[in-house]
């Protein structure tokens, strides 16, 4: 009989194994909280949605829609997307629940995207993102909060390998002048180009500049300027951004050539990039979009908002935990107390005495050894666990009505207790042994944290 064949995952499509979720939960506990108070609200919105949402969106000859979409046609006859990016997602569900009638909104999600890319470190086809939108809010302050908030985010989770990038694409207006002289300077050394950027040429000129062909820099170089052609209100808005950063002590740098890959963008564009990450260099970033709610049918609304990269900032607080003086990851904490039973009675009752406990102690962690075992077996299972406390579950003590605790960090002897009074007992022990760790200079958790 031959072997069955064994299913691999998607190329490009990652699992995130228990020995790295700790850090996954790290990133999305202080962000978490961090968003909540800086007043952000969570929305949820699907991850799939017509196609038509992208095309007009983020535009018809970006290589994220020409390229990258996973687009299929349902039963139904509709053409649908898993969504690349989630902006489009919020914008339309703001537009379509009502929520702007001159009313304004912080919001935030996290989940997956999808885009069809090589995949290469810090690069997936199935990748997450926490996504941060305000709507409604036109002026460079809240360019300059929103900047702040990501500042402060890499300073919470101990990031330092990080640096802003800061740039202004002006209005639509202005940017279309200088697309203008953007193509009169490519067309004119069109056989320096590369193919791609030939394709770019006419649809999308902008994304030249964005090339990633090191035979294409010194020619993107001298380039002529975004910055040099902004209109007043555009250069004006920057500089109230900048000035703002700088009374805040957020350090950025200016980079004219810096566009993003999405055709809403307008004035105010940022990057996080770190140099941690090899060529995918992007950490976290964003920017105006205050046409965007009116192109796919809403009221005339200023908007801004920035993904952040979920696998690259693991990668970076992977790189960080190394650190001599990092405080840890948050993993899966280890129980306070791990259940050991010995005989068919025993293990018969363990469950029913576990979840009485859960439900007296819901403070508290308990893992209840499964799959049987002698006591040796059981008890380097238990410490193993990382519990603080072992409750020895025996036919014997059963007899009595009673069961034995053993602390399993310090040198104590076992003890025996009757089953009624194992609430307070537990507490108490947990107590003294978080006590002996204070002692001996150690640091304890506090019950229930």
């Amino acid at each position: 009989m031959g072997l069955t064949a064994q299913i691999q995952a998607v190329r490009g499509m990652n699992d995130v194994l228990p020995a790295d979720i700790g850090l996954w939960q790290r990133l999305e506990a202080v962000a978490r909280e961090l968003l909540e108070a800086y007043g952000y609200a969570e929305i949820r919105v699907p991850i799939v949605e017509h196609t038509e949402l992208f095309r007009r969106a983020i535009g018809e000859h970006t290589d994220v829609v020409e390229k990258e979409m996973y687009t299929f046609v349902d039963q139904g006859g509709e053409s649908l997307t898993l969504r690349p990016e989630a902006t489009a997602g919020i914008v339309r569900a703001v537009i379509g629940n009502g929520m702007l009638r001159g009313q304004r909104h912080k919001l935030w999600c996290a989940g997956p995207a999808f885009r069809h890319e090589k995949p290469q470190k810090g690069r997936f086809r199935q990748f997450h993102q926490i996504d941060v939108e305000a709507v409604g809010f036109a002026g460079p302050d809240l360019d300059a909060e929103l900047i702040a908030l990501t500042a402060r985010l890499w300073r919470r989770l101990g990031i330092s390998r990080v640096r802003l990038l800061l740039n202004s694409l002006g209005t639509a207006e202005s940017r279309r002048a200088y697309r203008a002289r953007l193509v009169d300077y490519f067309r004119a050394h069109e056989p320096r180009l590369d193919a791609d950027s030939r394709r770019r040429l006419d649809a999308n000129p902008l994304r030249i500049l964005d090339s990633k062909n090191p035979e294409m820099r010194e020619l993107v170089a001298e380039a002529p300027l975004l910055t040099e052609h902004l209109d007043g209100d555009s250069r004006a808005h920057f500089e109230g951004l900048c000035a703002a950063l700088d009374s805040i002590g957020v350090d950025y740098e200016v980079n004219p050539r810096l566009v993003r890959g999405l055709d809403y963008y307008s004035r105010t564009v940022f990057e996080w990039v770190s140099d941690a990450l090899g060529s995918q260099d992007a950490v976290c970033a964003g920017g105006r979009y205050d046409g965007l709610i009116a192109q796919l049918g809403g009221e005339a609304t200023a908007a801004m908002g920035f993904a952040l990269g979920m696998e690259r900032t693991v990668e970076l607080l992977r790189e960080a935990s190394r650190q001599p003086d990092a405080p840890g990851a948050a993993g899966l904490r280890p129980p306070h107390v791990y259940v050991i039973v010995n005989g068919e009675r025993a293990a018969a009752a363990g469950l029913r005495v576990i979840e009485s406990l859960r439900d007296a102690l819901p403070q508290l962690r308990f893992e209840l050894s499964l799959g049987g075992g002698n006591f040796k077996a059981q008890f380097r299972r238990a410490d193993r666990s990382g519990a603080q406390l072992a409750l020895v579950m025996g036919e014997e003590e059963l007899g009595r009505g009673a069961a034995a605790l053993k602390p399993l960090r310090q040198e104590a002897g076992q003890s025996e207790c009757l089953l009624v009074e194992l609430p307070e007992r537990i507490l108490a022990a947990l107590a003294a042994e978080r006590g002996a760790r204070h002692a001996e200079g150690g640091r304890g958790e506090s019950i229930g944290g």
